[in-house]
């Protein structure tokens, strides 16, 4: 397994990246609301990538996919493809996953949206997940293990009773989208390699309401929960420093967390 150590000046252009997609979710956060299409959501990530932040969603032609974001609605766990025929209702929650690049390297990123009406249980899953994430970014420092991450997510995860997708996971970027090491969102502590400074990578936890099998639809993409309960996502991009980790991708909203 060769990880791709960031030099100084590599870590820099990736906080630009990381800070340009922070300001996409920025601007999603009045767009995205019931009645609109994840058509019509991936054309204004795609818009406002190209054109406002002058940057290029690295999603596009990615392993022949055609989109800017997935959009992963309900039951969908991961790489929901935008339709114009679904337009959000008052109870969906939607996982929005964007990838975008800047000056040859990449971040991605995936935030949680709950619309009006949603069950009860169905924010408490996505808060929960959003936990599991952070418990699994606060575990990030030096010397530290991919195993202690997976550990401390999987735990405050199936403690609230639900499970973790195991099929997929985070994943090493910088100059590619995905490069080493995969980052498991299950584990033991004190196993897997060891974190140095200079690392890159997502931690992307994702939890379902009820069991952990997934399936893949016919068109090739869509994943959804072999049972159709909930699925939650939430994603940052994560830098092993010096002494911990920085968030690259960190949104205003986010900014009393670190």
């Amino acid at each position: 397994m060769q990880v791709n150590i960031k030099t100084i000046e590599e870590i820099e252009l990736m906080r630009s990246s990381g800070r340009l997609l922070a300001q996409v979710f920025h601007m999603l956060d009045d767009f995205v609301q019931e009645g609109v299409s994840t058509l019509e959501i991936n054309n204004q990530v795609d818009d406002f990538i190209r054109n406002t932040l002058n940057a290029r969603p690295a999603s596009v032609g990615q392993y022949g996919y055609q989109f800017a974001l997935n959009s992963s609605v309900n039951e969908v766990v991961c790489h929901g493809v935008p339709r114009d025929s679904y337009r959000l209702k008052s109870r969906d929650i939607i996982n929005l996953d964007i990838t975008l690049e800047k000056n040859g390297f990449i971040t991605d990123s995936s935030k949680m949206y709950v619309m009006t009406e949603a069950d009860p249980l169905a924010k408490r899953l996505v808060k929960t997940t959003y936990e599991a994430m952070w418990a699994g970014i606060n575990k990030v420092k030096p010397g530290a293990t991919l195993g202690d991450i997976g550990a401390a997510i999987q735990t405050l995860a199936e403690g609230k009773g639900y499970s973790v997708v195991k099929e997929f996971c985070g994943h090493g970027i910088g100059r590619e989208m995905h490069e080493e090491p995969q980052v498991l969102h299950y584990g033991k502590p004190a196993t897997g390699i060891s974190l140095q400074p200079g690392m890159t990578f997502t931690i992307e936890p994702m939890i379902n309401q009820g069991k952990a099998k997934t399936k893949t639809k016919k068109d090739g993409w869509t994943v959804i929960t072999a049972d159709k309960k909930l699925s939650a996502q939430w994603e940052h991009t994560i830098l092993v420093t010096q002494t911990g980790y920085e968030v690259l991708t960190l949104r205003q909203e986010e900014a009393d967390l670190v």
